[in-house]
């Protein structure tokens, strides 16, 4: 992957020739707000701040940043703000679509409603990128926020959508792991035979531009050492590039164990629509968003 470090996402985003632009969605939030002073000070986007006018205001003048700079467009509530939002990315005038203080439930329903024609015709998942120092590269997570027990088909498009996005990001063949407990076929774990399935489809040319290995387990897939304990030959054991996990549990343990115990940086984005989503937990520090932002930005089509 040319992405080496989550930093290298702001200097891709940065060179693109065309700014990407974001519509922030209820942009009254202190950490949304700081992340995005932070993207627009470094070339990486143009935001449009839709929400509470005055709370938006004075969030930018704590922060020490000139109101006039930015554009801002006041509403009579959220879902008045998803509606200039959706009007934005539907005339091209926004590339990216951000959450900022509204239940994700709510901004999802306006990108998944039919009328506002955000969809591309398959499904949403959501992508996380993470860089830990227990890890020899960054890599990628998915779905860890979308789909909550999702069957094969969905499981592949899950692969496909991650894999366009590390493509995106400059890297050819990705080696993907779909994961699982073990690395057998067991007809009673769903998982094994949903994994096995992946690779075959892998193999055959069904899904192109990466690597599929599967099952196989966590640790194989992510320390060299094992696999050489456990003789397992693959060439993406101890070197994933993208971990698929079964469903959106174990994602969601996986992903706040690495950030929480293993002080992982992360940067996520929702795939599968019109343009790049941003969904980061209210609660998520600033510097979480702003990679997120950097993210989605390179994932842009401007």
């Amino acid at each position: 992957m040319n992405i080496s470090c989550l930093s290298d996402l702001a200097q891709v985003a940065n060179s693109k020739k065309v700014k990407p632009v974001v519509a922030v969605v209820e942009a009254q939030d202190e950490y949304t707000i700081k992340a995005v002073i932070s993207a627009s000070d470094d070339g990486v986007v143009r935001p449009i701040l839709i929400g509470d006018n005055i709370r938006i205001q004075n969030l930018l003048e704590k922060f020490g940043t000139v109101v006039k700079d930015y554009e801002i467009v006041s509403s009579d509530g959220e879902l008045d703000s998803l509606k200039y939002a959706v009007q934005l990315v539907q005339s091209g005038e926004a590339s990216v679509l951000m959450k900022g203080n509204l239940e994700t439930s709510v901004l999802m329903k306006a990108v998944l409603h039919e009328r506002n024609e955000l969809m591309t015709g398959g499904r949403l998942s959501l992508a996380g990128i993470f860089e830990t120092p227990n890890y020899h590269k960054v890599f990628a997570i998915s779905d860890m926020g979308i789909n909550t027990y999702p069957d094969f088909e969905c499981k592949r498009v899950i692969v496909e959508n991650s894999v366009t996005m590390l493509n995106k990001l400059g890297h050819p063949c990705p080696k993907v792991a779909i994961l699982a407990a073990i690395e057998k076929i067991n007809p009673k774990m769903p998982d094994t035979v949903d994994a096995d399935a992946l690779k075959r489809l892998n193999e055959i040319g069904r899904i192109k531009h990466c690597i599929i290995e599967g099952p196989i387990s966590f640790d194989l897939a992510t320390s060299a050492d094992a696999a050489g304990m456990k003789g397992y030959v693959s060439p993406v054991a101890g070197d994933a590039d993208l971990l698929i996990v079964p469903d959106l549990v174990a994602g969601n343990i996986l992903a706040k164990c690495l950030t929480g115990m293993s002080g992982a940086r992360t940067a996520g984005t929702v795939l599968g629509a019109k343009v790049p989503i941003i969904l980061t937990s209210r609660s998520a520090p600033a510097p979480d968003k702003f990679n997120s932002i950097a993210l989605a930005a390179c994932l842009s089509n401007d």
